[in-house]
């Protein structure tokens, strides 16, 4: 199982990672809205590495085949090792390469609450929940937490529905 799990979620972790190597360095003409559809774009075409990964173990190791919990185990350990490897791109993104992101996310929000017509009370509100925001991310293991959240419900929904495709007694012409 460990190979399998290693080989799906560092190509579904290398695909992650380069989109954030790629996109983040462009922000400033992506825009913040583009880079979320960017993002979770991505986030579904690298989680198909679960559903590969699963058929390749159902396949390859378990004999063809897999019950939903075997399923679910092997899919949500690829979604952890490709989680672990968006939450490190990201970490040295954000400590080494784009350390003023953040600043530039919260001035981004505060003139979108002033676009669509908030009250300077709620800009006011807003820029303080903001400022003690970017407190709290400046903390590493705040911003790991925070980091891992982005990705993990898109890879535990393809690790659901992969599980209960696969796991679903499949003939396929084989003898039983």
């Amino acid at each position: 199982m460990r190979k399998v799990v290693l080989t799906f979620g560092l190509i579904a972790g290398a695909i992650l990672s380069a989109m954030l190597l790629i996109s983040v360095p462009f922000q400033d003409q992506i825009g913040f809205e583009n880079g979320a559809t960017i993002g979770y774009t991505t986030m579904v075409l690298a989680f198909l590495m679960v559903y590969f990964g699963v058929r390749s173990y159902r396949d390859d190791v378990a004999g063809g085949t897999i019950t939903f919990g075997r399923a679910f185990v092997v899919g949500l350990l690829i979604t952890a090792v490709a989680t672990a490897c968006y939450v490190a791109t990201w970490e040295v993104i954000y400590y080494r390469l784009a350390p003023d992101f953040g600043d530039k996310y919260a001035a981004y929000a505060i003139e979108k609450a002033r676009r669509d017509g908030a009250t300077e009370a709620d800009i006011a509100a807003q820029t303080k929940d903001m400022a003690e925001f970017m407190e709290l991310y400046r903390n590493p293991l705040v911003n790991i937490a925070i980091t891992a959240i982005e990705p993990l419900p898109v890879g535990l929904v393809f690790t659901l529905v992969t599980a209960g495709v696969l796991s679903r007694r499949r003939d396929h012409g084989r003898p039983q």
